[in-house]
């Protein structure tokens, strides 16, 4: 995959759309990928649904890896990350989980002070948990929440794959 050039919020939604086609097809799941990006162009984590073993989802994928690599523990990863970071999802990160987890939504209001904007491809659809307030928590906290245009019929396609038709 090629690093998109900066300001290229298509090419980096279809950079995450690429992340989500790795996802296994599942009838429970989404399959939705995510990147973090520092205020360089530079690519600070990737991740995509179910990508780890148990029921993680693309966002706690990114933050999961980059607290590997600092060494600290997810809680902590504010403290050593930069400000100015964009969070790119295909889909708007989730405010309630079924399986107990901590919602991605939470998971980025614990990074406030250093995520800055969070790009979207389509909001989450209802099929599994009726209204998502994942944006609007966002954006209560003072992130800014960012729909990336004209991707959302192939978006839904990748990560309704695996779900029963009817």
């Amino acid at each position: 995959m090629d690093k998109p050039q900066p300001n290229d919020h298509e090419g980096w939604m279809r950079y995450a759309m690429q992340l989500a086609q790795r996802s296994p097809p599942k009838p429970t799941n989404f399959r939705v990928g995510a990147v973090l990006v520092d205020a360089s162009n530079n690519i600070m984590a990737t991740g995509y649904t179910l990508e780890f073993q148990d029921n993680v989802h693309a966002e706690q994928v990114c933050f999961m890896k980059l607290a590997r690599e600092v060494d600290t523990p997810e809680e902590k990863l504010q403290d050593k990350l930069p400000s100015g970071l964009s969070l790119y999802t295909t889909m708007e990160p989730c405010s309630k989980r079924l399986s107990g987890n901590l919602p991605c939504v939470k998971r980025v209001l614990r990074l406030k002070s250093c995520i800055k904007t969070v790009y979207v491809g389509v909001v989450e659809p209802e099929t599994f948990v009726a209204k998502n307030t994942g944006k609007l928590e966002l954006q209560d906290a003072g992130i800014e929440v960012v729909h990336v245009p004209g991707l959302e019929d192939e978006i839904l396609k990748i990560a309704t794959a695996g779900h029963i038709q009817g």
